[in-house]
């Protein structure tokens, strides 16, 4: 019963992705495959930015390949019919593809074998279950789904990883490289750090007269759709009259949430907004205490090597809807909080456990070194 059952959706993915599975074969015995040309599509971004905008950059420098990028904010976006046909015609022209995130449509697509899909996952390291590693849990896939299946290469932030992604995207290990993730370059570019830190202050100078905090949570719910984050765990008004002192506190909110808290951050001295913002990497470089969650910045945020605290006062009902590839604990190189009066207390004896950092950057974070652009680009466009 359940067999036909996930048979039946994978016959109505390909039906509502029915277009591109049609057109494209018909695309591709009139437009001859370039070997430099290369396509980067996003569902989730609507220009280039995080690994998309290194790795483009790093072509460029190459001087030799034609780069087109096709964007749209959300998945639930609607797409004009010229996008689709332009979609269609550089998937037919383009020998490199990289998408970033989950991408439905090229999943149901038979792609020419001399074509390489390559994923470089918006995430880093190996946190929450995702892909594969979900089946059988709320909102995961069947063993019959196509997502994932057809990528020829994607990358990790470590050796020690590869194991999680080949798990989560149902491909053989060996499509899994540890090459590192381009957008944690600029950690060790001091030129960067200076400029950007200029750029941030210049645009919010309230955050260059005192310490910062950022609260970064990310989303619960299944995905996009229904992505929420329950505001009751967090007293604002307690944090405000606890640290508006000494600190001013960035809201950093994962772009899939949509509800937002009833308390105002408008005209207000102590919080700043910046859900907005696109790239959280950016200001990582003038925080200095992260409260977060399940979120993937901690590991961006270990190479800084400032404190951290995990609020995590759902910690149990997670686990069971979610689950981790590891146990909590070999995350946590800071202090847990599970509710306001453990929050307040870990803010105000911040401290850093520099042997933890390192044994968690060490596991999760060793292919990441400053190059790891460059070896992207070389290892799926030149062969190096």
């Amino acid at each position: 019963m359940e067999d036909k059952k996930d048979k039946k959706k994978i016959f109505l993915q390909k039906v509502r992705m029915g277009f591109y599975v049609i057109m494209y074969p018909i695309f591709q015995l009139f437009v001859k495959e370039k070997d430099t040309h290369v396509l980067f599509l996003s569902d989730s971004r609507i220009d280039f930015s995080g690994n998309f905008l290194y790795v483009k950059e790093e072509i460029e420098k190459r001087n030799k390949y034609q780069i087109t990028g096709i964007f749209k904010k959300t998945l639930k976006e609607k797409r004009s019919i010229k996008n689709m046909f332009r979609i269609v015609y550089h998937l037919a022209k383009s020998k490199y593809v990289f998408v970033d995130d989950f991408y439905p449509l090229i999943y149901p697509i038979k792609l020419k074998k001399s074509k390489q899909l390559i994923q470089l996952w918006h995430a880093m390291g190996a946190f929450k279950t995702v892909g594969y590693s979900r089946m059988g849990k709320p909102g995961g896939p069947t063993s019959y789904n196509l997502t994932h299946r057809n990528y020829t290469g994607t990358i990790v932030s470590s050796e020690s990883i590869r194991k999680n992604y080949a798990e989560a995207f149902g491909i053989d290990i060996e499509k899994v490289h540890a090459l590192g993730i381009p957008r944690t370059d600029i950690f060790f570019d001091q030129e960067y750090s200076v400029d950007i830190k200029e750029k941030i202050y210049s645009k919010y100078p309230t955050l260059s007269e005192k310490k910062v905090i950022m609260f970064a949570p990310t989303f619960r719910g299944n995905g996009q759709g229904s992505a929420y984050y329950d505001f009751s765990w967090v007293d604002f008004e307690e944090l405000e009259k606890k640290f508006s002192k000494d600190y001013v506190c960035i809201i950093k909110l994962h772009p899939f949430i949509k509800n937002r808290p009833d308390y105002d951050f408008s005209n207000n001295s102590f919080y700043l907004d910046l859900t907005s913002e696109r790239e959280i990497n950016d200001l990582l470089f003038i925080t200095d205490i992260l409260i977060t969650d399940y979120s993937s910045v901690i590991y961006e945020y270990s190479f800084f090597q400032k404190p951290i605290i995990f609020y995590v006062p759902d910690m149990e009902d997670y686990v069971s809807a979610r689950d981790f590839y590891y146990p909590f604990e070999k995350y946590n190189y800071g202090v847990s909080a599970t509710n306001m009066e453990e929050l307040v207390e870990a803010i105000s004896k911040a401290t850093i456990d520099k042997e933890k950092i390192k044994k968690f950057n060490d596991y999760f974070c060793s292919a990441c070194d400053g190059n790891a652009t460059k070896r992207v680009v070389d290892y799926f466009l030149e062969g190096k």
